[in-house]
């Protein structure tokens, strides 16, 4: 899933502790629609058919809890509309908030695939267990996502996620197991 990791705490990075609350930015409310409360979405997830009538959703930076009561798509985005919300006036009140998900109503993911902020923070080493430094970044490409490592020295490194460079995620060990192809590490 393309979401951005947002801790409860906004000046923290990389994954929170145990137990803090995880939201991942799902889209943007952008204006109101029509007369009954309806607001433009931009969609920012990977998966915007999980979101439908009856999610609970954050808005804003204060991840204000409401729900949604109706959800369609229109053009490159979504018309929504949050129970209790029935007017444009209303509506209007959250324009250009973010909108977020809790990283625990999440869907599960197939066996070996990962979201972004489970992985984001863990320590990156090679196959002979050199330190290499944390996993930093994940931009996404046309052809494949890469990792972008900070090192201990403040440079950063930057790893296309293939198999034969990314050999294992563990996200229990805090740790992601890779091999430097030729070129990789200059």
């Amino acid at each position: 899933m393309t979401a951005e990791n947002v801790p409860a705490n906004p000046g923290q990075t990389g994954s929170p502790t145990s137990g803090e609350p995880v939201y991942l930015s799902v889209g943007i409310l952008r204006r109101p629609h029509g007369l009954r409360g309806e607001m433009l979405m931009e969609v920012l997830t990977d998966f915007p058919q999980h979101l439908r009538a009856g999610t609970r959703l954050f808005v804003g930076q204060n991840y204000a809890p409401m729900t949604l009561a109706s959800v369609r798509g229109h053009n490159d985005g979504l018309l929504v509309r949050f129970r209790g919300i029935e007017n444009p006036d209303q509506a209007g009140k959250y324009r250009s908030n973010p909108v977020f998900v809790s990283a625990q109503d999440r869907p599960p993911l197939p066996e070996g695939e990962f979201y972004h902020h489970e992985v984001i923070g863990l320590r990156v080493v090679t196959e002979a267990d050199e330190e290499l430094g944390s996993l930093a970044e994940i931009l996404i490409t046309g052809a494949n996502e890469v990792y972008i490592v900070k090192r201990p020295d403040g440079g950063e490194l930057l790893l296309p996620a293939i198999e034969e460079v990314i050999l294992k995620i563990d996200p229990a060990a805090g740790l992601v197991r890779v091999r430097l192809l030729p070129g990789l590490d200059e």
